[in-house]
C-alpha cells in the first residue's frame, strides 16, 4: 500500500462547469466538465506547499478510463462510476442530469472513483490513469492507441460461454449469484428509502400548517397570543428543516448506489472467468479431436461416423503418401494445441489466483464501507428524531407560558 498513488498525491474533483460545444456529429450539445486538481504530497512535509496542477475532464472521459481499466485488468473488481442519470429518486428530486444538486453529487462520486483507483494496489500504478490525472491534451488518443478495444470481449461471446461452459468454477458461480442478490437487495433498499423520503417530506411540510394556524389564532387572542405565535414559529422551522435533511440523505443513498454498481463489476470478473474456462474447454476438445483423427489415419480405423469416412468408402482410400502428409500436419497441430492448452491452463490459474485476491480485498472494503454508511444513516435518523422532540418540547414551553 505504500506504493499507492493516494500516498503520494492529493486528488480532488473541485468543481463542475456547464459547457456548450459540438459533438462528433457536429451538433451542438450541452455537457458538464469537471475540474481535477492534483498536488504532490512529498514536498508538503518540508513545510512547503506543492503547486496545484489542474485539468478539465468530461464524464465520457471518465467512462473511457474505466472501460480501459476493465479490459486491461479483467481480474480486478474495477470501481464503478456514479450514475449518469439520476435513479431511485423521490418525487421532489430532479432526475435531470443537468440539475445543480445532481451535478454536485456526481462531482463527489467522480472524486470518489478517482480516490478508489488511486488507492488500489494495482490500478494506481497504471500509466494511463496517471496521465488521466496529469495530461489534458492527447490523453484520449494515447488510450485508444493501446488497442484495448480490440481485447474487449463481446457481450454475445460472454453470454455464449455462460450457457455452454461444462465445468464452471463453483466459487465464481456462487459469487455471480451473490452479486445478483446484492444488486436486488440494494435496489429494494433504495426504493424503500425513496418512498420513505416522499412521505417524510409530506409529514414535515404539513407541520407548516400548524405554524399558519397558530399564527392566525394568535391574532384573535390577547393573553395566549405570544405563546401561540412562538409555537407557530417553531413549527415553521421544523417544516423547513426537511429540505436539508433529505439532501443529506441523498449522500447516503449515493454510497449505497456505489455498491449497486459494484455488483456489475463483480459479475464482469465472473463473466471473464467463464469465457476463459469455455475457451480452455474448447481447446481441450479440439486437441482430443485432432489426436483421434491422427490415430484413425495411423491405424486406418474410424471410431466415429464422419463425412470424411463416408467419402473414403465411396471414392476409395487415400494413398499412403497422402495419409503421411495429413498425419504430419495433424502432429504439428497437436503439438501447437498442447502448448496452447498448457498456456491457457496457466493463464486460467493465474487469473483465478489474482481475481480471488482482489475479490477478498473488495469484500473487506465492502463490509467496512456499508457498515459505516448504515451506522451514519442511523445516527442521522436519531438526530432528526431528537430535533423533532426538541421542536415539540419548545412548543410545550410556549403553551405553558400562555
Amino acid at each position: 500500500m505504500e506504493d499507492c498513488l493516494i500516498k503520494k498525491m492529493e486528488i480532488t474533483v473541485s468543481e463542475a462547469e456547464k459547457r456548450t460545444g459540438r459533438n462528433a456529429m457536429n451538433m451542438q450539445e450541452t455537457y458538464t466538465a469537471y475540474l481535477i486538481e492534483t498536488r504532490a504530497v512529498e514536498s508538503q512535509g518540508e513545510g512547503q506547499c506543492a503547486p496545484v496542477d489542474s485539468l478539465w475532464r468530461r464524464y465520457s472521459e471518465f467512462e473511457l478510463l474505466r472501460n480501459y481499466l476493465t479490459v486491461t485488468y479483467p481480474h480486478i473488481v474495477v470501481p464503478p462510476l456514479p450514475e449518469k442519470r439520476a435513479d431511485f429518486v423521490w418525487h421532489k428530486l430532479s432526475a435531470d442530469n443537468m440539475d445543480p444538486d445532481f451535478v454536485e453529487r456526481r462531482r463527489i462520486g467522480l472524486e470518489n472513483f478517482l480516490l478508489r483507483v488511486a488507492s488500489h494496489p494495482v490500478l494506481c500504478l497504471d500509466k494511463m490513469f496517471y496521465s488521466f490525472l496529469t495530461q489534458e491534451g492527447g490523453w484520449k488518443e494515447m488510450v485508444n492507441e493501446t488497442g484495448f478495444q480490440l481485447k474487449a470481449d463481446s457481450r454475445l461471446k460472454a453470454l455464449n460461454a455462460t450457457f455452454r461452459v461444462k465445468n464452471p468454477d463453483k466459487r465464481f458461480t456462487e459469487l455471480k449469484h451473490y452479486s445478483d442478490e446484492l444488486q436486488s437487495v440494494i435496489s429494494h433498499l433504495l426504493r424503500v428509502r425513496a418512498r420513505v423520503a416522499d412521505r417524510l417530506y409530506g409529514v414535515y411540510k404539513v407541520h407548516g400548517n400548524y405554524g399558519r394556524v397558530f399564527s392566525e389564532w394568535s391574532a384573535i387572542e390577547k393573553e395566549m397570543g405570544d405563546g401561540l405565535q412562538s409555537a407557530g414559529h417553531h413549527m415553521d422551522v421544523y417544516a423547513a428543516s426537511i429540505d436539508d435533511i433529505l439532501e443529506e440523505e441523498e449522500h447516503y443513498a449515493d454510497q449505497l448506489k456505489e455498491y449497486l454498481f459494484y455488483a456489475e463489476a463483480l459479475r464482469a470478473v465472473c463473466r471473464k472467468h467463464e469465457l476463459m474456462q469455455y475457451e480452455l474447454e474448447m481447446a481441450a476438445q479440439d486437441l482430443t479431436s485432432k489426436k483421434q483423427q491422427c490415430e484413425e489415419l495411423a491405424t486406418g480405423t474410424v471410431r466415429t461416423f464422419s463425412l470424411k469416412g463416408m467419402t473414403s468408402k465411396l471414392f476409395g482410400q487415400e494413398t499412403p503418401e497422402q495419409r503421411e502428409a495429413k498425419i504430419r500436419i495433424l502432429e504439428e497441430q497437436i503439438q501447437e494445441g498442447e502448448q496452447q492448452l498448457k498456456s491457457k491452463n496457466l493463464e486460467g490459474r493465474d487469473f483465478v489466483k489474482s481475481a480471488w485476491a482482489d475479490i477478498e480485498r473488495f469484500k473487506e472494503q465492502k463490509n467496512h464501507d456499508l457498515k459505516e454508511a448504515l451506522i451514519s444513516y442511523a445516527v442521522m435518523q436519531i438526530s432528526m428524531c431528537k430535533k423533532g422532540i426538541q421542536v415539540w418540547t419548545n412548543a410545550k414551553e410556549c403553551f405553558s407560558k400562555m
